[in-house]
């Protein structure tokens, strides 16, 4: 079969399917697979083990095999001429939902061709495509050269756990892609830095509860505090909102918020609250240190307040965010997210944190770190993933490095690919990944399944 005969039955392959591939889409996307605490065959919560349940489900109705490796993810595969493996994978959890939503967040809709609901593009609309992928080899009948193993994972916003299972378990694929960054290609992904800066457990304060933001890796567009004070002794704002309740005054701040790997043009709502409670001398000594932290971080997402700007010239500049803020008997703790070039390295970060924490009787803890990752783009299975995208595109995009982090990184060889494409605008109504009314539209869909089809096929012709 020619490339062109291939593409003249991927065309006729997907409008036949559009309806099933929505239909499916929708089933999972209704599940609010947030990560919750473990439970006896759910390491990540019951709503994700549901979801999961429901992926393998999908799958199997097609007629592939299906595991479920010990509850951490799941796969399904189609067998092929050699035992190893060409995978790709994609997660089902996502971040929790926020607020601002014009729909139901898991009740899918379809509104004038695009998909509404929470993981519609990040990243369970894509999951399913990576399925009629293998369904539309399947269905052709021929054994691949390669076998192929679409991997549903379960832990990607929250920690990658469930890869890192899979990776001492199981045999690794000779090459794998995600569909969850965007087109053209990524072939490099920053260092992921994690932690959070601590207080000291704070005695007679002002503030007597201080939330923020929904995920680690998200800027908050939400915030509260209940602080002991007077209206009087609250001025207006922008952005902030001051209601009296007994025994204080609560102050909400409402932000833009955004993924911490494209954080442009967003407003941290922690940071508005703590400059807030800063300009107006609303706090104790003791909390007004750790908020000129909290300040230091929200202020600008490229690290100048704190320090540690860099740039690699590889790799876009250093990039950090405060996702969530909590307070426990008496304690804050303000977490950080930090995307870093190779010209530093995280115990280098932490250093600098740590320092600039000292003078403010700071501390950092419950750090993680995720070393930069980067493939050639001269290597094969990069071009044949490019080509295949540019041809159906109609465009000469060029690999990326990126901030976000993405399983990929986990693999020894791996990429992550589509759906996004950040140029193309959008519909008023449609938001993107990580913020309200996200969508993807529904030729967005079916140009990306073509491009899987292509590449994949592409990918069976090497030898890896």
């Amino acid at each position: 079969m020619t490339e062109q005969e291939l593409l003249r039955k991927a065309d006729d392959f997907i409008e036949a399917n559009m309806e099933d591939i929505i239909k499916d889409i929708k089933a999972v996307v209704d599940i609010p697979s947030v990560k919750s605490g473990a439970e006896t065959g759910a390491p990540f919560g019951r709503e994700i083990r549901r979801a999961l349940d429901k992926a393998l489900e999908i799958a199997g109705r097609m007629g592939f095999k299906t595991v479920n490796c010990e509850d951490y993810l799941g796969y399904a595969e189609l067998p092929g001429q050699k035992e190893a493996y060409i995978g790709t994978i994609a997660h089902l959890d996502v971040v929790p939902a926020g607020n601002g939503w014009n729909t139901d967040p898991y009740d899918m809709v379809v509104k004038d061709g695009y998909l509404m609901g929470r993981g519609v593009v990040d990243n369970k609309g894509p999951l399913i495509l990576t399925y009629y992928m293998g369904k539309f080899f399947k269905d052709l009948g021929n054994p691949l050269p390669y076998s192929l193993r679409m991997l549903a994972g379960c832990d990607e916003e929250s920690g990658m756990e469930d890869v890192e299972y899979y990776i001492r378990h199981y045999e690794e694929p000779v090459f794998l892609f995600t569909p969850d960054s965007e087109f053209p290609l990524c072939n490099g992904e920053k260092g992921c830095l994690c932690g959070n800066f601590t207080s000291v457990r704070f005695k007679d304060g002002a503030i007597l509860d201080f939330k923020g933001g929904m995920a680690h890796n998200a800027v908050a567009d939400q915030a509260c505090a209940v602080i002991r004070a007077s209206l009087e002794q609250c001025p207006k704002a922008d952005r902030i909102t001051v209601t009296g309740v007994d025994g204080g005054v609560r102050i909400e701040a409402a932000g833009i918020g955004g993924h911490a790997s494209h954080a442009e043009g967003t407003i941290n709502a922690i940071g508005l609250i703590a400059d807030y409670l800063l300009d107006n001398s609303l706090v104790t000594e003791e909390e007004e240190k750790f908020l000129k932290i909290v300040s230091l971080l929200c202020e600008d997402y490229q690290g100048h307040g704190l320090g540690i700007q860099c740039d690699d010239g590889i790799f876009p500049p250093l990039s950090i965010i405060g996702g969530m803020i909590r307070m426990e008997d008496g304690v804050l703790k303000q977490n950080f997210d930090s995307r870093y070039p190779t010209n530093t390295t995280g115990s280098d970060l932490v250093g600098k944190l740590s320092g600039l924490g000292a003078r403010y009787g700071v501390t950092v803890t419950d750090v993680e770190d995720s070393v930069p990752f980067y493939i050639g783009a001269d290597k094969p299975e990069i071009k044949a993933c490019l080509d295949a995208g540019n041809e159906i595109r109609g465009v000469d995009g060029k690999p990326f490095t990126m901030g976000g982090g993405t399983y990929a990184r986990h693999f020894k060889n791996a990429i992550s690919f589509g759906t996004e494409i950040p140029a193309e605008p959008l519909p008023d109504f449609v938001g993107k990944i990580h913020t309200f009314d996200e969508g993807i539209g529904i030729d967005r869909l079916k140009m990306s399944l073509k491009i899987y089809i292509l590449a994949l096929y592409r990918l069976m012709q090497i030898e890896f």
